[in-house]
């Protein structure tokens, strides 16, 4: 338990975004979310009305996921998701970028992305996923300073749902990108205290994990 202690339950999104995902799964991780005191429950934006009246009343946040796995909606399309999420009572947003646009170096489109989204939800906490597995280190790079540039508070490594997770190299490399200022999310594969530990050495400042009571609880 001594390497559980060094670990703040508020560096903890308690995550619950899978297809399967049921109301009753959902209830439950709402319920764990209090009674841990994690720093949200992040969902897809069909169960954010949910969480929200769920949450009502504690601490915990209500995060929700946008144009979640693979980023590869229009802008539009993802503008109008998180309006909706905003409206249901979302406080953070995960949105994922355009990977393609990036691969092809359309900056201007990837930035146009992350601000649209920005821009709807004024006043929240965003976070942009990059998806690291899918990147070169350039690549990596390249995708936290546009996040930076188009008003992101933090940038994160994965959705869990592609070729791989979070490591710890690409947690110092990002961390380096954006500086001491904007936060570092790891997610993807974090099953242990020791995992998670060794995430926020690396300059991770927020974790998502569905493993969270098993990482909190020992």
């Amino acid at each position: 338990m001594s390497e559980n202690k060094t670990l703040d339950a508020k560096l903890f999104d308690h995550t619950i975004l899978k297809a399967d995902a049921t109301k009753d799964k959902v209830l439950k991780i709402c319920d764990e979310a209090k009674k841990f005191g994690f720093m949200s429950v992040c969902v897809n934006s069909y169960y954010t009305p949910l969480v929200a009246s769920e949450l009502k009343g504690s601490d915990v946040k209500v995060c929700t996921v946008v144009g979640f796995p693979l980023g590869m909606m229009s802008t539009e399309s993802k503008a109008l998701e998180t309006a909706y999420a905003v409206e249901a009572g979302a406080d953070e947003i995960d949105m994922v970028i355009n990977v393609g646009a990036l691969k092809d170096k359309n900056y201007a489109e990837v930035l146009a992305d992350i601000r649209a989204v920005r821009t709807v939800a004024k006043g929240k906490t965003l976070k942009v996923i990059i998806e690291t597995c899918l990147l070169t280190d350039e690549e990596k790079v390249k995708a936290c300073e546009l996040s930076v540039e188009g008003g992101a508070d933090f940038v994160k490594t994965s959705t869990g749902f592609s070729t791989g997770g979070a490591t710890v190299e690409d947690v110092k490399l990002m961390r380096k990108a954006v500086g001491p200022d904007i936060g570092v999310k790891a997610s993807g594969g974090i099953r242990d205290a020791k995992t998670a530990k060794a995430m926020v050495e690396a300059g991770a400042s927020r974790l998502g994990t569905s493993a969270t009571v098993e990482i909190i609880g020992g």
